[in-house]
């Protein structure tokens, strides 16, 4: 039986000069750190993947494609506003967080970028909704695209800039609508997936569009008490299919990014894999069985945060406790421009 499980439980410390600032020029040039279920933490690169994974393997991505969805601006009055874009409502209207010194009202004007505006509709919980206008009749996409700023997570302690558009995305990006990136996909280019390809990996896509609520820090002790942000999925029915032909032919499922796992799991929470599109708000901490997925390739953590309790779901925490020692020791470089890890399902996949 899984002992009751608090936030403290998932605290560790981390020196902040680990905390990667800048992605390196070379996308699989990362560090990973190979944590088996049992046994010793193995140092390689990003290329060795090409090792770990079989060719009756399959490995499944995170489509999302991240918006340019941070802008700045002024309300009627000449305070100033920053905007983060949570999510489309439609192709003018979306969900925000709104940033000023006095929350804005129903009926307001703001100009972003001193190029458009966007009136606010009104308010659902602590977002804003706004209806972008321009003269031009642009889409609220066509906006962000032209005007707004990649919004980098706020441990990244700088503005973002050109570079950022690239690297804070993924080579095989496609269905936009997030505004915090897949991470642990930023360490494929396309060399790595000719090679995975010449292999004769199979790959699939999902799609779950990465919402702001990714940051938000858990504020409760007691994990039964969180209440979990809710994110956009789509997990097609060929992505079932391709999930059905690998455990057939004896190959795991591996999981780019914790962000595929909570797509997988959560189409499977029936107890089989079926096609779902929709929001989830799955939480996974430990004790949880998984149903999806057999290994995971995620990059670092936050400490304290629902993505460490799933990586410690998944491989067991006191595997992940000393995996993280590890990291910090060698000084790998955490959270979404550091290093990777590989990991391999604790439990068995049901």
């Amino acid at each position: 039986m899984i002992p009751t499980m608090k936030l403290s439980d998932f605290d560790y410390e981390l020196p902040p000069e680990l905390i990667a600032q800048q992605a390196l020029s070379d996308r699989a040039a990362s560090r990973l750190l190979v944590v088996p279920p049992e046994g010793v933490c193995e140092d390689k690169t990003f290329r060795d993947i090409l090792d770990l994974i079989r060719p009756e393997d399959l490995l499944v991505f995170n489509n999302t494609k991240v918006l340019p969805a941070r802008l700045f601006g002024q309300k009627e009055t000449g305070g100033q506003v920053e905007v983060l874009v949570e999510r489309l409502l439609d192709e003018q209207c979306l969900l925000a967080h709104v940033r000023s010194s006095k929350s804005p009202k129903a009926g307001a004007r703001l100009t972003l970028e001193g190029q458009f505006e966007a009136e606010v509709l009104g308010r659902q919980g602590a977002l804003f909704e706004l209806r972008f206008e321009s003269e031009d009749q642009r889409t609220a996409i066509e906006l962000l695209e032209a005007y707004g700023h990649m919004p980098l997570p706020p441990y990244i302690e700088r503005s973002d800039t050109e570079d950022d558009r690239e690297r804070y995305q993924t080579v095989f990006a496609d269905k936009p609508g997030a505004v915090a990136a897949p991470t642990a996909g930023l360490h494929f280019n396309d060399e790595l997936f000719a090679a995975l390809k010449a292999k004769g990996v199979a790959t699939a896509e999902v799609t779950l569009h990465v919402g702001a609520g990714t940051f938000q820090p858990v504020r409760v002790e007691d994990l039964s008490e969180h209440v979990m942000h809710s994110e956009w999925i789509d997990v097609s029915e060929s992505v079932c299919q391709a999930v059905a032909e690998c455990r057939a032919r004896g190959g795991r499922v591996v999981a780019v990014g914790t962000t595929t796992v909570r797509s997988l799991e959560s189409a499977a929470r029936s107890g089989e894999l079926k096609p779902f599109q929709g929001d989830t708000d799955i939480f996974i901490t430990p004790g949880y069985i998984f149903q999806a997925v057999d290994c995971l390739i995620t990059n670092f953590h936050l400490p304290k945060s629902t993505l460490l309790m799933l990586v410690s779901a998944f491989s067991g925490y006191e595997t992940m406790k000393q995996a993280y020692q590890h990291a910090v020791k060698q000084q790998y470089r955490f959270f979404s421009y550091g290093d990777a890890m590989f990991l391999s399902y604790a439990g068995k996949t049901v």
